[in-house]
């Protein structure tokens, strides 16, 4: 029985050269990254190159920029794997053409353009706006903790630096003692010859010895400029102290990251601990990141009123006057100090915050009725607040707010580890990550090419 197949001509030329619009469907999400990208001013990245001092010009900003773009959003995040895609894949080859970037030149256009993201990040902001993604309606908080570009094996906790130090000085002194008899005994053979270089045991001990205590002369100033801060705060207010800032010490268990020190070690989600950075974001119901920051402060508490902050000036920078009507964020927020915060802010009609952990088994209180008593704490009044009818419901949206943001960033995307080092440039890369995120949002409503 014969059988009939499709022709195939692997080694078939072409006639004519194929347009690459020809290779990629059109509503292919490359496409819509090279239209958008040409709605947002790029010219603050562009000015940085001088090009007029001769020499091979550099790649164009907006190519480069499109390539990061698409690049994360598919979840290649390296520099090294993005730069043989664009040989190997047709969205990759879409984008740069012939001309295909080392490795290197990707590098350096992110690391060099980060400072450019949160201009850029605004701009998204003003077409989901324009597109009516940007409603105010329901905004909720929150943070996760993303493993940072450091082994947790390379920290060091301070009461183990003295120890340490104590230790190399030792093995570098035995190394020196047995370095002058070999020196010796090589002088009565050989006469004075020139001597060889430091060996390369006493190097390694020897840089090893200054990082742990360039380390503690960190962890120490630290420990002295919390005690500042709080000697200041205290004044401020006009109450006692006893704090002498110059006598304040590390806590025995702080710790400092030789590969990068702005990284801290944090609880994970799996009861685990790793170097991490705790990104911070805010969203809204259609799941667009409104806010974006990294701390290397493990605890979220402090992270409230900046974010609600940051919020607010990113929503008047996008041309949103509306009010926040609900503001949501779990039990890791809650303080006093916070609740009045956000409370007395005037963009914000009602904010629920959690002040607690409800067991599983434990009975859910009725709702509250009436005007609540006069004399409640701040922390009792949001108690009954999240209790109320509206709280509950309020509450109960956030789950599928801002949870939903980070299960698709982390599962979906797989962006669990910083590329890069040191806290500004982990901010960068965070806007980066949830710049892509709010680009395919908006691609994916198709309100942007309806207008």
């Amino acid at each position: 029985m014969s059988r009939k197949f499709r022709e195939w001509q692997p080694d078939a030329s072409w006639l004519f050269p194929p347009s690459p619009r020809d290779w990629l469907p059109e509503e292919h999400l490359v496409y819509f990254l090279l239209d958008v990208t040409a709605l947002i001013d790029v010219s603050p990245i562009g000015d940085e190159y001088d090009t007029g001092k001769g020499g091979q010009p550099p790649f164009h900003p907006r190519m480069m920029l499109v390539l990061l773009l698409y690049s994360y959003r598919v979840g290649v995040f390296s520099s090294r794997k993005i730069m043989p895609r664009c040989t190997t894949d047709a969205a990759f080859r879409v984008i740069v053409g012939e001309d295909i970037p080392n490795f290197r030149r990707i590098a350096e256009f992110r690391a060099r353009h980060l400072k450019h993201l949160p201009l850029l990040f605004l701009e998204v902001l003003v077409l989901c706006r324009e597109a009516g993604l940007l409603q105010v309606g329901r905004l909720s908080l929150d943070g996760t903790k993303i493993k940072a570009n450091a082994s947790r094996n390379k920290a060091m906790s301070y009461d183990r630096m003295d120890p340490e130090v104590e230790r190399l000085q030792q093995e570098i002194a035995a190394l020196l003692s047995r370095a002058d008899g070999a020196d010796a005994e090589d002088d009565d053979k050989f006469g004075d010859l020139p001597d060889d270089e430091i060996p390369q045991e006493l190097k390694r001990r020897g840089s090893r010895q200054a990082k742990i205590l360039e380390a503690k002369a960190a962890l120490e100033e630290a420990a002295r400029q919390k005690a500042q801060d709080h000697v200041d705060k205290m004044e401020a207010e006009g109450r006692n102290h006893r704090t002498n800032p110059d006598e304040a010490v590390p806590a025995p268990k702080a710790q400092r990251n030789f590969t990068d020190p702005e990284s801290k070690i944090m609880k994970t989600s799996n009861k685990g601990f790793d170097q991490c950075g705790n990104a911070q974001a805010v969203a809204n119901e259609q799941q667009i990141i409104i806010a974006a920051d990294v701390t290397n402060q493990a605890n979220d508490v402090r992270q409230a009123v900046p974010m609600v902050e940051q919020t607010i000036a990113n929503l008047d920078a996008a041309g949103v006057k509306e009010n926040i009507k609900a503001f949501t964020a779990d039990a890791g927020y809650f303080s006093e100090d916070n609740m009045e915060a956000v409370d007395s802010n005037e963009r914000i009609d009602d904010a629920f915050i959690a002040t607690g952990r409800q067991k599983h088994n434990d009975k859910v209180p009725d709702a509250p009725k009436g005007r609540p008593p006069k004399a409640l704490t701040p922390k009792q009044k949001m108690a009954r607040r999240n209790r109320t009818k509206k709280g509950r419901e309020e509450y109960a949206r956030r789950k599928v707010i801002i949870e939903p943001v980070f299960g698709q960033i982390k599962a979906g995307l797989g962006f669990r580890n910083f590329l890069l080092r040191g806290l500004e440039k982990m901010k960068g890369e965070w806007k980066l990550v949830c710049l892509t995120h709010n680009l395919l949002k908006l691609f994916r409503s198709g309100a942007l090419s309806a207008t």
